[in-house]
């Protein structure tokens, strides 16, 4: 989630890069497309979470079809793009702040993230706060825990920030034999810190390891923003060429980069989504490679389009904190009023999509349908809450 809006990262970043308005303009609505295309297809995510009928792992090669199978891995291009483009984002603003403001706001903003996750996304989720399964800990609670980790480190020297972003992505694979057991009484840390899983009252479903490196990977990249477009688009196309191309060799050798080695199935197309299947909790050398390649493509291309759809994805980008919350509630309140309408009862309406009633749901057509009919209805709320925003120059608007 971007931490400032499209017209304050508008402004000149430095005295030594002339940049026109119109310029600066058509750079940040090509981010903001960018953050609003993984906004949508987040919430396909969420939808089908909510409306599937289907009861397995829809990236189970064993009981998956290649439709169910693609619409889940599509959307693992949205936590890394939104994390890294948070760090870009604090590039960005680095230019226009001293470094002390840019902690205290990286602090606090970070913090303010976490504690939405824990309450305001609890609800949207679950519609009570019972806390029944305890705390959700989700991709918000990895922005958040980021950013604070990137306010830490943001004085270093731009290359060092560099460095340990793509060594911490490149070399966290080496740490996938160490369980939590391994620590005794310091077992949760290393669930918070690298393997999923269930804690006291708390279940980690984003480990932090190496999200933090991800925006700080952001925030090192954020000079390419500074470039004009023909130089900043051969860099994003180069870079997205070459973390594919990476992506392939490794992938191919099959040693190292992904906690799940890719095997042979029955036939072709199974194989070839086993080669794509990567690991995402948490994400893997090879999971980064190949979603920020492909977001790397996709803002290159997205600068130079035009038209009615790009317009719509900014719409959405340029609140994505708003739409992530609310496409959630929109998603949980609709599914749960049919369930009810329909003669399933109240519990998918009362709590989180785990716990859906038996036989409820519905194929991929329907669950597709509710999507475009939730994003369609999540549209004008969002336009309305851009505007809102627009120009606002009080201090808490940042934080929302």
């Amino acid at each position: 989630m971007s931490s400032v809006s499209a017209e304050a990262l508008a402004r000149p970043l430095t005295s030594e890069v002339a940049i026109s308005k119109s310029h600066a303009a058509t750079r940040l609505e090509s981010i903001d497309a960018l953050r609003g295309l993984v906004i949508v297809l987040m919430a396909l995510d969420h939808v089908r979470d909510y409306f599937t009928a289907a009861d397995f792992d829809a990236l189970d090669l064993s009981q998956t079809s290649f439709a169910y199978f693609m619409t889940r891995w599509i959307t693992h291009l949205c936590a890394p793009t939104f994390i890294f483009l948070a760090g870009v984002s604090a590039y960005l603003m680095s230019k226009r702040m001293t470094t002390a403001e840019l902690r205290r706001f990286l602090t606090t903003r970070g913090l303010w993230l976490i504690a939405l996750e824990f309450t305001v996304v609890h609800f949207a989720w679950s519609f009570n706060l019972r806390y029944q399964d305890g705390l959700f800990m989700q991709v918000i609670w990895a922005i958040g825990a980021s950013m604070v980790v990137l306010a830490l480190i943001v004085s270093w020297p731009r290359w060092v920030i560099g460095l340990f972003a793509v060594g911490v992505i490149a070399t966290h694979n080496l740490l996938d034999g160490i369980q939590p057991e391994t620590f005794g009484g310091w077992a949760p840390l290393w669930n918070l810190l690298h393997v999923r899983g269930r804690l006291a009252h708390a279940f980690v479903l984003y480990p932090l390891i190496p999200w933090v490196a991800v925006m700080a990977l952001g925030f090192w990249a954020g000079a390419v923003f500074e470039l004009q477009a023909s130089a900043r688009r051969r860099i994003l196309w180069a870079s997205g060429i070459a973390a594919l191309s990476l992506f392939l060799v490794l992938r191919a050798i099959n040693v190292y980069g992904d906690p799940h080695p890719w095997e042979t199935q029955s036939n072709v197309l199974l194989t070839a989504l086993s080669f794509i299947k990567v690991h995402k909790y948490p994400p893997s050398l090879m999971y980064l490679l190949v979603m920020l390649g492909a977001a790397c493509i996709l803002l290159a291309e997205l600068e130079k389009m035009k038209g009615t759809l790009r317009q719509v994805l900014v719409v959405f980008g340029r609140v994505p904190l708003f739409v992530y919350v609310l496409h959630i509630v929109f998603a949980h309140l609709a599914a749960g009023l049919l369930a009810l309408a329909l003669g399933y009862g109240d519990a998918l309406l009362t709590n989180i999509f785990i716990y859906k009633p038996a036989g409820w749901g519905f194929g991929l057509f329907g669950v597709y349908a509710a999507w475009l009919l939730i994003m369609i209805g999540l549209y004008p709320a969002c336009r309305w809450y851009g505007d809102l925003k627009r120009g606002r120059t009080q201090w808490w608007w940042g934080y929302l």
